[in-house]
């Protein structure tokens, strides 16, 4: 397994993170049983995963019992352990949810109940919530880090003005802030490249991209007639599948092919070459598309095939929106 450091930490992990946002869903061909979740954990961890990554709001909480309770015996103390923090957690209080030193002191300390852990490696703010001034939310993650119940704190699907105001104003209160950024970023939605992986770079920020085959797309999987047991194949809120790019996918299917590679490979391997990228968030439903997610992870591509994705899907560039801000519910931007 290949290791990089975590922006400016030095902390080292894996270039493939295991994403375990599918855990403690209803039981269905995704995977998702436990003992299913027992299996891949292990299975990473013998492949030289270090790096794990889950959130309160995945199941409302049974995510990161899993987990939990997968890394007990001795596991914990090996892996890098990243939970999140902002989604609505109960639909009764209106303060369980956000970005306020309420509901991140609150949030946290009922994550490490759930993960059966005293401290969390990497404590990330879920989504931007402008309404709520972001010094009130460094300020809680600051005492969180010096009550050592977090080692670090990173943000996700923040804009790069949203991380650049963050790293000031952590410098004014004399805080750690954030030391990496968790985007959306895939070859069909390559926004982040125009403000985001720039700032991200200048200043040693890591960055953890989140759904890097844009959840099946880029495996060719919408490709066929039939889609059973595809995440989009039943419900498809986001109307992402109205904007798939069809031949611009069979121009990369054939690439992929040339190349003796499978889509979701090539994918893989194009996000984690990218300059200031530190790991793609893998998931994966069985022991095979975690042996291949990994080693696709650590796959060199050469300048040649760089180019010749570039000429499908053009840097800059999206196709299908992943890279949208969320301001929480009822909630709009100052």
């Amino acid at each position: 397994m290949l290791y990089r450091p975590l922006g400016r930490t030095g902390l080292q992990v894996s270039v493939a993170c295991f994403g375990t946002m599918t855990f403690g869903w209803e039981p269905d061909d995704w995977g998702s049983h436990e003992d299913t979740a027992h299996r891949l954990v292990d299975q990473a961890l013998e492949l030289g995963v270090n790096f794990f990554d889950t959130a309160d709001v995945y199941a409302r909480g049974t995510s990161e019992e899993i987990l939990g309770r997968t890394l007990q015996g001795g596991k914990r103390d090996r892996v890098v352990l990243a939970t999140k923090c902002h989604g609505k957690m109960d639909d009764n209080d209106p303060n369980a949810w956000g970005n306020t030193r309420r509901h991140v002191m609150e949030a946290c300390e009922a994550s490490l109940r759930r993960l059966n852990t005293e401290w969390i490696d990497l404590y990330q703010i879920h989504r931007p919530q402008p309404s709520v001034p972001i010094d009130e939310t460094l300020g809680a993650l600051e005492d969180l880090r010096r009550a050592g119940k977090i080692r670090y704190a990173g943000c996700s699907t923040f804009a790069a003005w949203q991380v650049c105001e963050a790293h000031y104003v952590a410098r004014e209160l004399g805080a750690a802030g954030f030391v990496c950024e968790q985007p959306p970023y895939n070859l069909l939605d390559r926004r982040i490249e125009r403000e985001l992986l720039p700032f991200c770079r200048t200043y040693d920020y890591g960055v953890i991209p989140w759904s890097p085959l844009a959840g099946g797309m880029l495996s060719g999987k919408y490709l066929n007639e039939s889609t059973t047991g595809a995440r989009y194949s039943g419900s498809d809120p986001a109307g992402r599948l109205q904007q798939l790019p069809r031949q611009r996918l069979l121009r990369l299917k054939k690439l992929a092919e040339k190349n003796e590679m499978s889509m979701t490979s090539l994918s893989l391997a194009w996000v984690a070459s990218q300059p200031g990228i530190t790991s793609p968030i893998i998931g994966a439903r069985n022991e095979q598309q975690l042996q291949e997610s990994t080693t696709a992870c650590q796959t060199a591509l050469g300048e040649k095939l760089l180019k010749q994705i570039d000429e499908i899907f053009e840097p800059g560039t999206h196709h299908v929106d992943y890279y949208k801000a969320d301001f929480g519910p009822g909630k709009r931007p100052r």
